[in-house]
């Protein structure tokens, strides 16, 4: 490999354990990065999962790399948090990014240039969704990593703004970046696939999608109560990492006879995600705080008219020609699908400019934006 190539390590650690968010972001990332002149060292406290491993690809100037002594080995947090930077010296990483929110400490001291991106602050912003004691302990390690970090990655105006409020930081210091959507998403779903996924997943005929951790914070039992105002063909297919709130949902839909219209699935892996969205009429996604939204993106790239709740940065997500309603307004909702329905006026001429819109968010775009402000920062250093 070229000696004349810019080495920037990262944080990995979600990009080989978190399936979707923050590793997702992560893996899309360092893959649109890795066709930049660029070599790229991630930096991970174990091999993680290899499904997501292996979604990173192999190319010449991508390494993973891991603790190596027996202390870091046993204490890969204290690595991460920690020891890392003897490691990121030693590789001679000329810039640093930590993906999900968080840098080593000490990382400023040790003058290694640093980018932190920040994908939301909602427990600051909405702290009613967190044990209190979490909250303190994400408040700390925010405060902590503005003072390492040399420059911020925003994923949305909405985040950038919460950075400035509950941080007090300069603007010039935060860098409007969006996040990108991976590129199999809008790509043609071969009608075998659509057959094999529909009845693996026994899909309903018809059916609005919903993607997403099922908290509360999501909000999912919004579209869920507006069930009973769509026409009665019409089903909602709920994709998620399971929690206690997922309970409130099934319970509601068994107390108002809507079991049979609400299917709620778990793991439900990466690969089979754009068949659902390809086989969906609509995409619901109602929840009352986001840092960004991607799977927004996703489904419209996918060809779905969006609903989905204002009051965060849902709005930049989808664009002006998503329909957005007040979280808890369960009749707006309902009457939001029904518009969004296939055989609604303007429906597919809403779905194309939308499409237009999220072009934006295309992964060679905000790798080229990354790119770019790796060399402002270093240059400055």
């Amino acid at each position: 490999m070229s000696d004349t190539l810019l080495h920037i390590g990262f944080d990995a650690k979600r990009i080989v354990r978190n399936g979707t968010g923050l590793g997702a972001y992560g893996r899309t990332l360092v893959n649109d990065l890795s066709q930049y002149p660029l070599q790229l060292s991630l930096y991970a406290p174990d091999a993680g999962r290899q499904h997501l491993r292996n979604q990173i690809l192999q190319r010449p100037n991508i390494t993973f790399r891991y603790p190596h002594t027996v202390l870091t080995t046993h204490l890969p947090s204290l690595w991460r948090s920690h020891y890392i930077i003897r490691d990121l010296l030693r590789d001679g990483v000329q810039l640093y990014h930590g993906l999900s929110g968080e840098l080593p400490v000490g990382i400023r001291e040790s003058g290694i240039p640093s980018i932190v991106t920040i994908h939301d602050l909602i427990f600051l912003r909405h702290p009613e969704f967190y044990n209190p004691i979490d909250v303190r302990l994400y408040t700390w390690k925010f405060r902590r990593t503005l003072r390492e970090a040399t420059h911020i990655i925003a994923i949305s105006e909405c985040t950038r703004r919460d950075i400035i409020e509950f941080g007090q930081v300069s603007p010039d210091r935060i860098s409007l970046i969006y996040q990108s959507c991976a590129q199999r998403f809008g790509a043609e779903t071969d009608a075998a696939m659509l057959q094999q996924v529909a009845h693996h997943y026994q899909l309903p005929q018809r059916f609005i999608l919903n993607v997403g951790t099922i908290e509360a914070r999501k909000n999912v039992l919004q579209a869920v109560q507006a069930l009973p105002y769509l026409p009665s063909d019409v089903s909602l297919v709920i994709i998620g990492r399971p929690t206690p709130y997922t309970q409130q949902v099934v319970a509601f839909a068994q107390r108002h006879q809507l079991q049979q219209r609400v299917r709620v699935l778990h793991g439900v892996p990466d690969e089979h995600l754009p068949a659902h969205y390809a086989m969906a009429e609509a995409f619901v996604y109602p929840s009352v705080y986001e840092g960004f939204g991607i799977p927004i993106i996703e489904a419209i790239r996918c060809g779905l008219p969006v609903v989905a709740c204002s009051g965060s940065c849902l709005e930049e997500a989808g664009g002006p020609d998503s329909i957005y309603v007040k979280p808890g307004d369960v009749l707006g909702m309902a009457d939001a699908i029904r518009r969004s329905l296939v055989g609604s006026p303007n429906r597919e001429e809403r779905i194309l400019r939308s499409q237009k819109y999220v072009q934006r968010f295309a992964g060679l775009d905000v790798a080229g934006q990354v790119h770019q402000l790796y060399h402002q920062i270093l240059s400055r250093s």
